[in-house]
């Protein structure tokens, strides 16, 4: 259920009580919004103001929940936890359009959503959106490590990628790369771009899409931010979603997958965020397992070969990944306010990149 304006007229109910400071970060567009949802469901107690509470680790947006206590029965009948309506209202972060198209995000999540993938889109304002609270909890950046939950991510995400999203199914990888760039480009300083070396940037984008031309590869919708954070798993059932869906687009699954092995250097709860520690990065063993459960999941055997190509593919990404988030830090670093140390990230994910491409592009050509 989408919320629209002809639903209800905010202004012919009694005023509501003075807000509380958390409900008065999200901009009034979402309180109205939050306003006509909940006086459409029956078992809400007071519909006026709900509790609103500020979610951490978003990176982009700011995130909310919003929680009302509900009659008897709640939304579901269950104690405790469930006696409450929940919603997330998304506030969109500055900048998000130099970084992707926010209505084709939007598109993309009504699509996933009609599909049973995430959550359901509620309503929308000028800047941002309320979604369905899904029952489950977040990773963590430990679970990431757990065999059991890395099985059900590598089961998921191939079913992820195997999803028939409508539109042109060409990769973006390299296009945006090019795009964000440019947009570096023009936010930094001559002292920036030297010390970033953005001079031989887009040498670097061009040898490594040529690296990448001969390879048989395989195209899927890819969620291109699997960072754990994007994931939520139901602790009863073991069911697993992946949420949040601003960069995603069709690109070369091996991509998806390093840029996941990269996630596991990161801890957005941590008392310094923007600090990496890639000696998290999957060892070999691990990077089998995930990959045999993924190509498994199809229900077919993988061969040994067809596993050792992909992780070859696989680790030959991670160089991409490395220098997309490493342009994406830099830009978040101009406009964006959030508490985070956007440069420090970008000046380890380009380290990482001059210090991983002799070796890895190497090895292979050698391989």
């Amino acid at each position: 259920m989408v919320a629209s304006e002809s639903q209800k007229n905010p202004a012919e109910v009694a005023p509501a009580p003075a807000p509380a400071p958390a409900a008065r970060s999200i901009p009034e567009e979402a309180r109205l919004l939050l306003h006509e949802l909940a006086a459409e469901w029956e078992d809400v107690a007071d519909c006026q103001e709900p509790e609103v509470v500020p979610l951490k680790g978003a990176m982009t947006n700011e995130v909310y929940q919003a929680r009302w206590t509900t009659g008897a029965g709640g939304d579901g009948g269950e104690a405790g936890e469930r006696k409450a309506r929940k919603v997330v209202v998304r506030v969109y972060g500055d900048g998000v359009e130099l970084f992707f198209d926010r209505e084709g995000e939007v598109l993309t999540f009504e699509c996933m959503s009609r599909h049973g993938y995430g959550p359901r889109l509620l309503g929308r304002f000028p800047n941002g959106r309320v979604e369905e609270f899904i029952h489950a909890r977040t990773l963590s950046a430990a679970d990431l490590r757990d065999p059991e939950i890395s099985a059900i991510i590598a089961s998921k995400l191939r079913e992820f990628h195997n999803f028939d999203m409508p539109g042109q199914k060409t990769v973006l990888l390299w296009e945006r790369l090019r795009n964000w760039l440019k947009t570096v480009k023009s936010l930094c300083s001559s002292d920036e771009a030297e010390e970033f070396s953005l001079d031989s940037m887009e040498k670097e984008i061009n040898a490594l899409e040529n690296e990448f031309s001969g390879e048989c590869r395989s195209i899927g919708f890819c969620h291109n931010d699997l960072q754990y954070g994007n994931i939520m798993i139901d602790e009863e059932t073991k069911l697993l979603t992946i949420i949040d869906y601003e960069y995603a687009s069709f690109n070369p699954v091996a991509y998806d997958i390093a840029n996941h092995f990269c996630e596991m250097a990161a801890d957005y709860h941590s008392e310094k965020p923007h600090i990496l520690d890639y000696n998290k990065y999957p060892d070999a063993d691990e990077q089998k397992q995930f990959v045999q459960t993924y190509l498994g999941s199809s229900g077919e055997e993988p061969d040994s070969e067809e596993v050792e190509n992909l992780i070859k593919s696989i680790e030959k990404y991670t160089l991409a990944s490395h220098l997309i988030w490493g342009l994406w830090g830099i830009i978040s670093d101009h406009v964006n306010d959030i508490d985070f140390d956007y440069k420090e990230y970008a000046r380890q994910r380009f380290e990482q990149y001059w210090l991983k491409k002799p070796v890895i592009l190497t090895s292979q050509v050698a391989g």
